[in-house]
This record gives C-alpha cells, sequence and structure tokens, in this order.
C-alpha cells in the first residue's frame, strides 16, 4: 500500500494557517496572533525564536516555561537518546527513566518531600494535589485571591478570579479565597476548620502580576497551617526550579510544604512535564494504590528524560545563579528606562529573578507596550489576572549582546508609546 504524506517542512502560509485556526482551533486565538502581528513561529534555540519570513525574536515570554531556553543541549541529549530508545512505556513493568527523574527532582526539592507523582501539565498536577489532600481528610481548600493555579475544573476552583469561573459554575465546593500576603485573614479562615484545610499559595502571584509575597510570609502561612492541622502545598509551577534566583520561592524562609507543585522549567522546554511532591505521610494513600490516581501518559519515558535534563542543565550551567544576577540587571535597567519614559504613569517595576513585572498606574500602557515590544523583536507576556501588568520572563542563558538587544527594544518601545500617555512629557 502506498501512502501519500505531507512534508513536515511544507507548512502553509501565513493566510492559510489563519484560517486553519479559525475552522479547526478557535477564532478568538486566530484573533489574538493577528493582535500581535500575524507571526508564525517554526522555530527555536536559546533564547532566541525564528519566524517563517526568519525574524528573530528575543523570548522574554513563555509564561515562565523556558529557564533554560529553547532546545538546551543537555536537555536535547537525553531527549534524543530517550526519543530513539522508548519513548513511551506499558506501564505495566518498571521503566528505569521515572525513578530517575523522580529522584533528581527529590534531590533538588525542599526537605522532606520524598514522594513523587507525575503529569502533564501544571493544572494536572494541581488535581493531583487536590486528591491527595482529600486521602488525609482536607475537604476544605483555601487559596488566594487573584492567584492562578489552572482551568481544570478542580484547579479553576483555586483560581482566584471570577472571569474565568463564572461560565463554568458551579465548581467545587469547599472552596474559599483569602487577601494574599495577610496571615490574619488566613488564620481566621482556617479556624473555622480545624484539621480539615489544605491551603495553596505561590510564593510570587504570577498571572496576578508579579506580586511578591511580603517578607515572612510563607513562614507564617506554614505556622498557621500547623497551628490549625491544615496541609501546606506550596505551587511553584511558574516559579521553581530557578525562576526566582532560587531553587524553589518557598526555600529562603526554609518552609516545608507538605505538598509542592512542578512544571514549566520541568519540561526544559522541550517535552511538557509537571508534577506533585509530597511527604510520605502525606502520600501515603497514593503510596498504597498505584491506580488510585492515573494517566496515560503520566511519566511517559520522553518527559521523564526531559525533565532530568532540565535538572541537570540547571545545575551543570548554575542556571539558577545566573538567574539571580540576571534578574538584578534587568530589573535596574529596564526600571531605569521605563520610568524615565513612563514616569508616574509606572506605578512599579518589580520583581525577582528572572520573573519581572511592570505595573501602571491606569488600563492601556501594559497591552500597548506588550505589542509595541514585539514590534520592536522582544516577545513578553501579559498578566491574566492582572491587565495593568506586563511582564518579562527571559531565560537563564541570556548573553550579554541578547541583554544589549532587550534594553535597546526596551528603550525604543518606551519611546513609541510613552507619549500617548504623558503627552506633557519629553519622552527620551
Amino acid at each position: 500500500m502506498t501512502v501519500t504524506t505531507t512534508p513536515v517542512r511544507e507548512l502553509p502560509d501565513r493566510d492559510a494557517l489563519g484560517r486553519l485556526y479559525r475552522a479547526r482551533l478557535s477564532k478568538g486565538r486566530a484573533t489574538l496572533g493577528e493582535m500581535f502581528g500575524g507571526h508564525v513561529e517554526v522555530e527555536s534555540e536559546g533564547a532566541w525564536v525564528t519566524t517563517a519570513e526568519g525574524r528573530k525574536f528575543l523570548n522574554c515570554g513563555g509564561y515562565g516555561v523556558f529557564i533554560t531556553g529553547a532546545k538546551h543541549p543537555t536537555v536535547m541529549r537525553h531527549v534524543r537518546e530517550q526519543l530513539e530508545r522508548h519513548p513511551v512505556a506499558t506501564r505495566l513493568f518498571m521503566e528505569p527513566q521515572i525513578a530517575l527523574a523522580a529522584d533528581a527532582l527529590v534531590s533538588v526539592a525542599p526537605p522532606g518531600l520524598e514522594r513523587v507523582h507525575f503529569a502533564g501539565s501544571g493544572a494536572e498536577a494541581v488535581e493531583a494535589a487536590i486528591k491527595v489532600a482529600r486521602t488525609r481528610g482536607r475537604t476544605r481548600l483555601i487559596a488566594m485571591a487573584d492567584g492562578y493555579h489552572g482551568k481544570t475544573m478542580g484547579a479553576l476552583s483555586l483560581t482566584g478570579k471570577d472571569v474565568f469561573q463564572d461560565p463554568f459554575r458551579p465548581l467545587l465546593p469547599s472552596v474559599t479565597h483569602v487577601p494574599y500576603g495577610e496571615v490574619e485573614a488566613l488564620r481566621k479562615e482556617l479556624a473555622t476548620c480545624p484539621g480539615e484545610g489544605c491551603v495553596f499559595v505561590e510564593p510570587v502571584q504570577g498571572e496576578a502580576g508579579v506580586v511578591i509575597a511580603p517578607p515572612g510570609y510563607l513562614g507564617a502561612v506554614e505556622n498557621a497551617c500547623r497551628e490549625y492541622g491544615a496541609l501546606l502545598a506550596v505551587d511553584e509551577i511558574q516559579t521553581g526550579l530557578g525562576r526566582l534566583g532560587t531553587w524553589w520561592g518557598c526555600g529562603p524562609e526554609g518552609v516545608r510544604p507538605d505538598l509542592l507543585l512542578v512544571g514549566k522549567g520541568l519540561s526544559g522546554g522541550v517535552v511538557p512535564v509537571s508534577a506533585v511532591l509530597a511527604t510520605p505521610e502525606v502520600f501515603d494513600a497514593f503510596d498504597r494504590d498505584p491506580y488510585l490516581h492515573t494517566s496515560t501518559f503520566s511519566g511517559a519515558p520522553l518527559a521523564m528524560a526531559a525533565a532530568r535534563g532540565a535538572i541537570a542543565a540547571l545545575r551543570e550551567d548554575n542556571l539558577v545563579g545566573r538567574a539571580r544576577v540576571l534578574g538584578e540587571e534587568i530589573l535596574r535597567v529596564v526600571g531605569r528606562i521605563v520610568r524615565g519614559h513612563y514616569g508616574p504613569v509606572v506605578r512599579e517595576v518589580r520583581g525577582r529573578g528572572l520573573m519581572l513585572g511592570i505595573e501602571f498606574a491606569e488600563p492601556g500602557p501594559a497591552g500597548d507596550l506588550l505589542i509595541e515590544l514585539i514590534q520592536h523583536g522582544v516577545i513578553a507576556n501579559h498578566s491574566l489576572n492582572s491587565h495593568l501588568v506586563l511582564r518579562l520572563t527571559p531565560p537563564a542563558v541570556l548573553t550579554r549582546g541578547d541583554l544589549d538587544f532587550l534594553y535597546e527594544a526596551v528603550d525604543r518601545a518606551c519611546r513609541a508609546q510613552a507619549a500617548r500617555y504623558t503627552p506633557t512629557r519629553e519622552s527620551g
């Protein structure tokens, strides 16, 4: 039998691709792509993305995925070797990659987290954590206002934004949101359900606009959980694995969670993968029954190879330390550029490591600057839970040339847009 296939390199042109998006995917997604310039990305390497027309963009977006950059050699070596050998397992026999990946992850995790359940996305990791909590009798879930934990039904119940929740109500019962950073509000809620609570918290709220926890907050949250018999689930899907210039956002305060959610950077920017880490006590029901919570592609060898490669790359290239140093410089230089152009229209430029946010005092500038930056060759991100904040989440592999390109692009983009919001100021 003769089978005719379309060569991989024969890609639809921009107009044809737009029609395919509208006919087969989402009209809204097609419109969004057009709003961001209609570019078609086809290649990537390191900190750069290349379009079908051959134009290169510095990738300071990606929602936190690319801490190791695209196609990091160490990650690619692990993935290529596994792809050729055994990409997907039967799930009946033991398979080495999943055990090695779990061991590698535990080796860099906060103390006490010795069990791992792998999943395919951050939201799936959150769902698994909710189920782990229920096996321990913690049926009252407490999350933070404006937090983001995903959009599957359980994860969405924790995501603190009505605009995402309203179309899908009713969601999970017994879920409460309290203000981020306010320990007394959390304590008051925990007091209503002693021994029944599970608290979900992010060290930095990325989608809320890079909202940084007050000093001592995470430690105080842990103490409150211990006092009222609640489990503590720290969501490090965006912040973990070096993004904040430390291995974990909860690390500097010595917080020891019962559950740790990992994703984004665990993929190495190559194969999607996420994980829940837990203490042996909390993981007990999952320990005893391997069929209690399963997924066909959970722990697939190819994804496990990517996870091992990502952790190896972070270690070998000291990317966690680089994230801290690069982040301090970018925060200082970009802050100076943006304030110089926008003045009081900028409320704050803040960040930790390579998660940075530019918050404006009024609606409009964040979105306009995002589009302008793309025109000048830099990909950034908006914030799903804050229309006032533009985010930068660059990789830790930026070179001096990459930094110079970023600063010049930010300066030119701000110069082009700031006059719209500061008409009486002299730009530049």
